[in-house]
C-alpha cells in the first residue's frame, strides 16, 4: 500500500537535481571556511533575502538558538508568541543553554501578536526585571494554520522595536511560502527584521539544514554560537549543494502545495463529523478538528494510518496535514476519501 505522507513537509525527499549536485559536490572543511559549495549557498542566501552574510546550520530550531544566543545575553528578556514554535517547541534551548529569558503574549488566529501587548512587555530599565532585548515574530506561523504575516505588520513590528532600541528576529522556517502566497519578494519580509532563520528541510525538500541570515557582524557571532552548540561543519558542502539547487529551483513550486492545501481543506469541510474554517488555509498547512462525538483526534489518526494516510494529531481533537513536494492532487484526493471512508464505517 503506497503511503501519503501528510505529517509535514519536512518528510520531503531530495529532488533528483539535487542528488546529482550532492554527488558532484566541491568540498572543503567550512570550520577553516574553505567548503566552497557552503560559502556559495551562504552568498546565494544572503543575497536573495537582502542580508550581510549567512551561515548554514543543522536545523531550523538550531538557527533559532543560534539567533537568540547572538542577540542575548543570560538574564535578557525575548517578547516572543505563546505559540512560537521557539517558545513551545524548541526543548526550552533558550533558557537552558542561554540563559534568555521568555515573555510569551497571546498569539493572535493569525499568528500576529498585538502592537499594544509588545509595547506593554518591554520593561522599563528597573534593577528588579530582566532586560527586554529582542522580539520574535513567525512567518509563517506554524500552529496558527500556516498563516503568512502581512509585510506590513512586520514593519509596524520592526518600527516599534526601533522605537525601544529592541531587535527583531524573524523565524522564517517557511517564509518562502509566506512570500509565493502573497505574490511578494522576499525581501518585502526581510528588510523588517535584523535577523532570520529559514529551513532548507522543508517545502524546498533539501534533506538537511537551515541558513541564518542578518548583518555581517551579527554572522560572525553567530559562528561562534554555532560552534559552542556543537555545530562546527566540516565537509557539509555535499549538503549545501542540496541547497543551492532548492534556492535556484524549488521556490515558485511552493504554489502547488498551496493549492493542493487548499483544495484537501475544501473536500474535508465537506466531511460530517469534521470541522475545518477553509478560509483560514493560506498556505501549505491544513488544521482541522474531528468532533469529539465523533472521534478523538489520536483515533482517527491512527485509523488513518491503516488506511496509508499519515497525518498527525496536535490534541485530543484537532489534527494536522502539510502538502509538499511529492504529494500530488492523487495523493490529496485519496486522503480526503480515507477520512470519509474512516468516519463514515462508525
Amino acid at each position: 500500500m503506497k503511503k501519503i505522507d501528510l505529517r509535514s513537509d519536512t518528510v520531503t525527499l531530495p529532488t533528483p537535481a539535487m542528488r546529482q549536485a550532492m554527488a558532484n559536490a566541491e568540498l572543503g572543511d567550512d570550520v577553516f571556511g574553505d567548503d566552497p559549495t557552503i560559502n556559495r549557498l551562504e552568498e546565494i542566501a544572503a543575497q536573495k533575502l537582502n542580508k550581510e552574510a549567512a551561515v548554514f546550520v543543522a536545523s531550523g530550531t538550531m538557527g533559532n538558538l543560534v539567533a537568540l544566543l547572538t542577540h542575548c545575553g543570560r538574564g535578557d528578556e525575548v517578547i516572543l508568541g505563546d505559540k512560537a514554535h521557539s517558545f513551545r517547541a524548541e526543548a526550552g534551548g533558550m533558557a537552558a543553554l542561554g540563559g534568555i529569558h521568555p515573555m510569551p503574549l497571546a498569539n493572535q488566529p493569525d499568528g500576529t501578536l498585538k502592537l499594544d501587548d509588545i509595547r506593554s512587555a518591554i520593561r522599563p530599565d528597573d534593577e528588579h526585571y530582566p532586560k527586554t532585548r529582542l522580539i520574535v515574530l513567525e512567518n509563517t506561523h506554524n500552529a496558527c494554520y500556516g498563516t503568512p504575516l502581512l509585510p506590513a505588520y512586520m514593519q509596524a513590528v520592526f518600527a516599534l522595536a526601533r522605537e525601544n532600541n529592541l531587535r527583531v528576529h524573524t523565524d522564517g522556517a517557511r517564509i518562502f511560502n509566506a512570500a509565493v502566497a502573497q505574490n511578494v519578494d522576499v525581501r518585502e519580509f526581510t528588510q523588517s527584521t535584523d535577523s532570520i532563520s529559514f529551513c532548507l528541510s522543508k517545502g524546498l525538500s533539501c534533506p538537511v539544514g537551515s541558513l541564518l541570515c542578518g548583518p555581517r557582524d551579527f554572522i560572525a557571532a553567530a559562528r561562534r554560537n554555532r560552534k559552542a552548540v556543537g555545530g562546527g561543519m566540516r565537509q557539509a558542502g555535499v549538503l549545501a549543494a542540496a541547497g543551492i539547487v532548492a534556492l535556484e529551483t524549488m521556490i515558485d513550486r511552493l504554489a502547488e502545495d498551496h493549492a493542493h492545501a487548499k483544495y484537501l481543506a475544501e473536500q474535508l469541510a465537506d466531511i460530517p463529523g469534521i470541522d475545518l474554517d477553509v478560509d483560514r488555509v493560506k498556505t501549505n498547512i491544513v488544521f482541522f478538528d474531528a468532533q469529539p462525538n465523533v472521534m478523538s483526534a489520536p483515533e482517527l489518526r491512527k485509523r488513518l494510518e491503516r488506511e496509508g494516510v499519515l497525518i498527525l494529531d496536535t490534541n485530543a481533537t484537532r489534527l494536522r496535514a502539510v502538502t509538499h513536494y511529492g504529494i500530488e492532487r492523487a495523493d490529496v484526493e485519496d486522503a480526503a476519501r480515507a477520512v470519509k471512508k474512516v468516519i463514515g464505517n462508525l
